[in-house]
């Protein structure tokens, strides 16, 4: 991982297994993620796309699968033309998800590089953190 780090994590009530399948079922994702549509088929070297609107505009963000290990790790690139910057290598970002049994449920450990400081990584681990909390609210009320 490259740049300042963005980092968030949640505790889920629930095993592994079904928080695996919160983060890569589509309709689920999106009840979490403000209504952005996944697709993907998850195999490794395989292209993902984030569809939607955000403030009115839509978009479409993209990346690879670079990990799929269900249960226990995600990993996955991403760029969004809405920050600004050319579609080029050095502007995706790596978001890793990784999962870890605990004795009431699930850790969930997310990080992202390539933030260009410690303050945009703060602001995206803020957003990061948000969508856990969405993500576990909705794995724990069924």
């Amino acid at each position: 991982m490259t740049g300042a780090i963005a980092r968030a994590q949640t505790e889920v009530a629930a095993d592994r297994q079904r928080v695996w399948e919160a983060l890569t079922d589509p309709g689920q994702v999106a009840q979490y993620m403000m209504g952005s549509r996944v697709e993907t088929d998850w195999q490794v070297g395989s292209p993902i796309t984030w569809s939607g609107e955000m403030d009115g505009k839509p978009y479409q963000d993209k990346g690879e699968v670079l990990r799929a290990d269900p249960g226990w790790l995600l990993e996955v690139t991403h760029y969004s033309p809405l920050m600004g910057e050319e579609d080029r290598p050095e502007n995706y970002h790596t978001v890793r998800y990784e999962l870890a049994q605990s004795d009431t449920g699930t850790v969930v450990t997310l990080t992202q590089d390539g933030c260009s400081d410690d303050e945009q990584a703060e602001q995206f681990s803020q957003s990061w953190q948000g969508m856990l909390d969405g993500m576990k609210e909705l794995v724990e009320r069924g």
